[in-house]
């Protein structure tokens, strides 16, 4: 029987856990601790403030759902902003798409993309070195409020809203407003808002009605990824288009005209079963109506 176990909270009344066969770092950084972990069931972890942010088994899952739904939904995504994804998985799946001319990429973490690089390589693959690739180790807030530029699509890939971190302050209505300034004329934003699962949907909820009211289009949808416990969540905004009207053919054939690499979650068939939330789950967010303001924030365990 396993003697080093790596847990977190989910709920206060509610932790996962898993065997750990490895330390491989453990450190802090100005901002926040870095732990990377090796496990029998999930291979290579990171962990930051004690959350688990990716496993080398599952972070496909994750970081095709995050990065290709605006991506295929957008008719010719050239410029991107990342806030956060300091690992590079999701720059990675940015650059996937041909089209894509330039990505300003913004970590507050410097330390976070440097110990990914020592490691867990197979996640950034070499991204940061892209020649399309612009990375700022500043505050993502504060840039896109100084920028003059606009972006096809911002893709929002942040640490959970957890009340000692500077990071709940990009969940609100206030910052959800300004990011719509940020956006070309058919630009989306897309975002990770925490897990689906029934005993703590709340957070999904409410960062799905945040944005109501700033963007005309709302489409949240979920994935299944286990090293996080369960379904995840996530959100897709514009101002006109909608991922939720593609048809799987659709996507399929953007997807082979635009994506240089094959892709082992998302397609066209994933696409749309990505966005057809559960019943319970959609009467859920009939009935909760929470928006997260800097007054009135939302915080995680």
């Amino acid at each position: 029987m396993p003697t080093n176990w790596f847990w977190e909270y989910v709920t206060p009344h509610l932790i996962q856990q898993f065997s750990i066969s490895d330390i491989l770092y453990s450190g802090k950084s100005e901002f926040q601790s870095i732990q990377v972990i090796d496990t029998p069931s999930f291979g290579k972890c990171l962990i930051l403030d004690g959350k688990i942010q990716c496993s080398e088994a599952d972070e496909f899952i994750y970081h095709e759902s995050l990065v290709h739904p605006p991506m295929i939904t957008h008719p010719q995504p050239e410029t991107v902003f990342i806030a956060g994804g300091g690992e590079g998985a999701t720059l990675r799946e940015v650059l996937a798409h041909s089209t894509v001319k330039r990505v300003v990429m913004v970590d507050i973490d410097k330390k976070v993309p440097d110990i990914c690089k020592r490691f867990l390589p197979s996640l950034g693959q070499g991204s940061f070195e892209d020649s399309r690739v612009e990375l700022l180790h500043t505050d993502a807030m504060k840039y896109l409020d100084e920028t003059q530029e606009k972006f096809d699509v911002i893709i929002i890939d942040l640490t959970e809203p957890l009340e000692e971190s500077p990071a709940y302050l990009l969940y609100t209505q206030e910052f959800y407003q300004g990011l719509k300034e940020k956006l070309t004329q058919d630009g989306l934003v897309a975002l990770q808002s925490g897990s689906t699962s029934m005993v703590i949907s709340l957070g999904f909820i409410a960062v799905a009605n945040t944005l109501r009211t700033a963007f005309s289009v709302v489409a949240p949808y979920q994935a299944e990824i286990p090293s996080f416990g369960g379904t995840w969540g996530f959100a897709v905004a514009s101002q006109n288009l909608d991922p939720r009207e593609l048809s799987p053919e659709e996507v399929d054939r953007r997807l082979s005209r635009r994506v240089s690499k094959p892709l082992r979650f998302y397609d066209g068939l994933t696409h749309r079963g990505m966005f057809s939330i559960p019943k319970y789950l959609r009467e859920e967010m009939a009935r909760e109506k929470r928006i997260i303001t800097k007054d009135q924030p939302l915080f995680t365990y």
